[in-house]
C-alpha cells in the first residue's frame, strides 16, 4: 500500500496520480496508517506546519525508525524534500526528519509569484514537465546521494537509498513517470 501523508499540503494531487496508475493508496494521518504503508509520499505544503503535525500526530518517530531500518520508501516533494533533509537553511526552519544527507534552502526560488513550470531531464526516465512552487534549493549533496536531475546547474531531484527528494512538483502536471520510478525502486 502506498501512503500519502495527508496532514497538510497537496496530498490530493499525489493520490490522483497514484490512482491513475491503479495503485492502492491510503491517506496517512496516524501512526497506524503509516504502519499499513510500504511506501510514503510526503507532499508539498508548508514545511513548518507539516513538521509540527508529524510530531503531534505521532507519525514522526515511527517514520524515522522505519526509514532507517530500510522498511519504508519515501518520496518527498517540495516541503517533503525540506523535511527529508539533514540540514535546513532559511528563516524559521522546521525540525526535519534528517533522513537524507542534503542541505535544503527553503523558498530559495522566491515567493509564490516566482513560481514557474519547466521540463527537467531525469536520469533513467527522460524529460518530465514539473512545477516549481515556492520551491526550495538543494545547496549541498552528501556522500551516498545521487543527483537524478538538475535545473540551471542545481540539483532538483536526488536519491539516497530508498528516499527521493524533489524540489519541484511532478504531480501538479499529472505526470506519473516519477511516481512509477518511486514505486519500482528497491
Amino acid at each position: 500500500m502506498v501512503g500519502v501523508l495527508a496532514l497538510q499540503g497537496d496530498y490530493a494531487e499525489h493520490m490522483k496520480v497514484l490512482r491513475s496508475l491503479n495503485v492502492e493508496t491510503k491517506e496517512v494521518r496516524t501512526a497506524e496508517d503509516l504502519a499499513a504503508s510500504s511506501h510514503l509520499i510526503i507532499p508539498g505544503g508548508e514545511s513548518t506546519v507539516m513538521g509540527k503535525l508529524l510530531t503531534s500526530s505521532g507519525i514522526r518517530d515511527p517514520l524515522i525508525q522505519r526509514a532507517n531500518a530500510g522498511d519504508l520508501a519515501i518520496f518527498g516533494t517540495c516541503a517533503g524534500a525540506i523535511l527529508l533533509a539533514k540540514e535546513i537553511e532559511g528563516k524559521n526552519a522546521p525540525e526535519g526528519l534528517g533522513l537524507m544527507d542534503i542541505t535544503v534552502d527553503r523558498n530559495a526560488y522566491g515567493t509564490q509569484l516566482h513560481s514557474f513550470e519547466a521540463e527537467i531531464a531525469i536520469e533513467g526516465i527522460g524529460s518530465v514537465p514539473v512545477a516549481f512552487i515556492r520551491a526550495p534549493k538543494i545547496t549541498r549533496v552528501g556522500n551516498g546521494v545521487d543527483i537524478l536531475a538538475s535545473y540551471e546547474g542545481m540539483p532538483v531531484l536526488v536519491r539516497q537509498g530508498r528516499c527521493i527528494a524533489s524540489t519541484c512538483h511532478p504531480e501538479v502536471r499529472g505526470e506519473a513517470a516519477l511516481h512509477r520510478y518511486f514505486l519500482d525502486m528497491q
